[in-house]
């Protein structure tokens, strides 16, 4: 049996790292980084060798699953044909939002649906025909404020700044540890590679962090935040910036309006007021925002830390802000957008914000799509849309999501639940019907979601590695 070479990209984190992956009859015999990728120029961590493991899983469900109970309660597992499983969900879904409305379904994604183009591409064709209110994803727990910022500032929701650390000079990052996430809203695989070049070329990288990171460790300065308060952190840069006549918004100014107000309404935000709110001394506030603003070119950039916290949306905005104000957004060695292969911003809807709100607490949806945070009190509450059935689609919020234990809670209230999912977990354990799409392997593969955020403007198709086995079904067949 002869050995066969694949060249494949990683999907289980956003750096897609290019992989070598050799292969014997359908074993995996090993999995390497491709020393070629222009993207990850050989890169490879953890993640991406575990692909083997997900492949050969025994625990991986490779049938539709039937959850039954017998007269005393218990519950136990079976399996069933395609057919039974797809026409009892799609008969169960329709009952049920006939019969107390279509608000009456609610739709949780997962992450990694993000990273399978086959569920990006055809998860509409389903969600056409569903058009609740309810629905939910792993967005509002982790880049909605990107999201948000990008939207008020831009005009559409994917158009993202992309920090070009391998031409710029300053480098200001806040609540991010791209050595351990190989960047996030920031494909860069290999970044610490990256990182020391920086420093090699006389470039400076300074991170603010509560935490001292793997990425803090090899900062050139570190300052402890007091967690929760960026945002006056930010606004004392921006004082600065503003009140020591060092804005040059350079080739944006034509583009550019509301500057002057800024500068007017954050006046009383100066270093000396944030200094006991931040513990960052005023001193070093007012240097660091001179050196950001007298840099050739320099990036202001904010992660997880400035996003899942209650300032989230003010905090990404600030740092957009700080980067018009100097001249570097969409500019080499600044914060640049994407050139992607296919491309998003044309093809999807730019995004809207308050448009309905959740039924109980009267929260404002994002894109369509409600805070994750209230799925649990939108099913045990009653009333009119109250979440009687749900979907989830690559996703487990019992563990992801804030309050997973007032959410396992709730799912046992559910008439019927449908998960789209590979595997028996804390939250498809209380699925009526689980749905098990091909392994990864089995299919082919391109990164629509993430060349969007990519530090090299790259393109990459991938074959599947493997044949899937005769009565498998691919997510978007599904």
């Amino acid at each position: 049996m002869s050995r066969q070479r694949h060249y494949r990209a990683c999907h289980l984190c956003e750096a897609i790292c290019g992989l070598v992956i050799e292969t014997e009859g359908e074993q995996v015999i090993s999995i390497k980084g491709d020393k070629d990728d222009p993207l990850s120029r050989g890169h490879i961590c953890p993640k991406a060798v575990a692909l083997k493991d997900i492949h050969e899983d025994p625990d991986r469900l490779r049938r539709p699953l039937k959850r039954v109970e017998d007269d005393a309660g218990n519950s136990s597992w079976e399996e069933i044909s395609w057919e039974e499983a797809l026409d009892t969900t799609a008969r169960r879904l329709v009952e049920i939002s006939q019969r107390d409305g279509i608000n009456a379904l609610g739709i949780y994604l997962g992450n990694p649906t993000v990273h399978n183009y086959g569920m990006m591409t055809h998860q509409g064709n389903l969600f056409r025909h569903l058009r609740t209110n309810n629905r939910f994803s792993a967005t509002s727990v982790d880049q909605l404020p990107h999201h948000l910022a990008s939207l008020w500032l831009f005009g559409h929701k994917s158009l993202f700044p992309i920090p070009d650390i391998d031409r710029t000079d300053y480098f200001l990052m806040l609540g991010a540890n791209p050595i351990a996430s190989n960047g996030s809203i920031w494909t860069v695989p290999d970044v610490k590679k990256r990182i020391k070049a920086l420093q090699a070329r006389g470039g400076k990288l300074v991170v603010i962090d509560p935490r001292r990171t793997e990425t803090a460790e090899l900062a050139s300065e570190h300052h402890f935040i007091t967690p929760g308060t960026d945002a006056l952190f930010l606004l004392a840069l921006l004082n600065t910036i503003f009140a020591e006549d060092l804005a040059r918004p350079r080739q944006l100014a034509a583009f550019t309006t509301g500057l002057e107000e800024v500068a007017r309404d954050i006046a009383q935000f100066t270093p000396e007021f944030a200094e006991p709110h931040t513990g960052i001394c005023a001193e070093d506030t007012r240097r660091i925002a001179r050196e950001l603003a007298q840099a050739e070119a320099a990036i202001c950039y904010g992660r997880m830390g400035v996003s899942t916290q209650a300032y989230g949306a003010l905090n990404q905005w600030l740092i957009q802000i700080i980067n018009i104000a100097t001249g570097n957004l969409d500019r080499p060695g600044g914060s640049m957008f994407t050139l992607p292969a296919v491309d998003q911003v044309s093809n999807i809807s730019p995004g809207g914000f308050g448009r309905h709100h959740s039924r109980v607490r009267g929260l404002p949806e994002f894109d369509r799509e409600l805070p994750a945070s209230a799925m649990a009190e939108e099913i045990t509450t009653p009333g009119e849309g109250q979440i009687r059935a749900l979907f989830t689609g690559a996703g487990n919020p019992v563990l992801s999501t804030p309050n997973g234990r007032q959410l396992d809670d709730a799912l046992e209230q559910l008439e019927f639940m449908v998960s789209l999912d590979p595997y028996l977990n804390e939250t498809t354990r209380h699925a009526h019907i689980i749905l098990p799409p091909s392994s990864p392997l089995e299919h082919d593969h391109y990164d629509i979601g993430f060349h969007i955020n990519a530090i090299r403007n790259t393109a990459r198709y991938n074959e599947p590695v493997f044949t899937p086995p005769p009565g498998s079904l691919h997510d978007w067949e599904i």
